[in-house]
């Protein structure tokens, strides 16, 4: 018996030890002893409501650019009427399958997907009552924050690097619920950044409090970046630049994206529109279709 009781002692140290070597390889990937503590959004459900996230968050002084956000220049302004009529089909396509989450792309750069995300941001916004967050994802070649005329720091990459909570990066301007996250400080490995897990957990808190949210993605051809945000977004609108963008590439984008994904082409940099809208000008004012990058 006694050497019964000896080989159950030897095995339960064994086992002990083997936990022990186990918990020693583990733990640190588990804790992040430098990591910040942040305070995130409220979970869904909980006693929090879009005037708390309001308040929460500071104003900020924006100088539109009112070349490029159309809005900001006129209502009336050449290209805004085309982007109430891409707002109207977002909903008429919301009527037929789940759409909120919003990724504006593009095959490849220059074709003027930030121009297109900050307008329908605007456009959405500006239907009474409805709340829009306009996020700029693009960690590699930031412009939204340029053409709100605002700070591009704090935001998304602080975010995700832990170093900055919900509240510490979303701006409200001067558009009544318009709310933005701009890109933040560049990084050396945005793809790995946007695909940490910390992208997803601020989309899903933030969106029971919006009714659209837009995000501004890297082009699709040079960098994996888009592939990771299309797959945290319902669908996508692929830019294409009139006259400059090959089609090959455009199909490549597509076919990347998933075409059931993509819901729809935005054609922008349409020349001679102008002269077209010109003869209805005196029944519904002037329309133009956008030229700006």
């Amino acid at each position: 018996m006694s050497r019964i009781h000896e080989a159950l002692k030897r095995a339960e140290e064994d086992r002990a030890a083997a936990q022990a070597v186990h918990l020693e390889s583990v733990v640190p990937f588990a804790v992040s002893a430098t990591a910040p503590s942040v305070s995130p959004l409220p979970a869904p459900g909980s006693e929090f409501s879009y005037t708390t996230l309001l308040s929460r968050c500071a104003p900020s002084s924006w100088s539109p650019d009112t070349k490029t956000m159309l809005f900001y220049n006129s209502e009336q302004a050449p290209g805004t009427e085309e982007f109430r009529t891409l707002r109207s089909r977002l909903y008429q396509l919301r009527e037929k399958r789940p759409l909120k989450k919003v990724l504006v792309t593009s095959s490849l750069p220059k074709e003027g997907k930030s121009f297109v995300a900050a307008n329908l941001a605007q456009a959405l916004a500006r239907q009474q009552g409805r709340r829009v967050l306009l996020i700029d994802a693009d960690l590699r070649a930031s412009r939204l924050h340029l053409a709100l005329g605002t700070s591009a720091t704090p935001g998304l990459s602080e975010y995700l690097l832990g170093e900055a909570d919900e509240f510490g990066i979303m701006q409200r301007g001067t558009t009544e619920n318009l709310l933005f996250i701009p890109a933040g400080r560049s990084t050396s490995n945005p793809a790995e950044m946007i695909a940490n897990g910390r992208l997803s957990i601020l989309l899903g808190q933030a969106e029971p409090l919006f009714d659209w949210i837009v995000i501004d993605s890297p082009p699709v051809i040079p960098v994996a970046d888009a592939l990771v945000l299309a797959g945290q977004a319902d669908a996508s609108l692929l830019v294409v630049r009139a006259g400059q963008t090959p089609s090959d590439a455009v199909e490549a984008a597509i076919e990347s994206l998933g075409a059931k994904h993509v819901m729809g082409v935005i054609l922008n940099g349409v020349e001679g529109l102008e002269r077209l809208y010109s003869k209805y000008n005196k029944y519904y004012g002037s329309a133009a279709a956008p030229t700006t990058t």
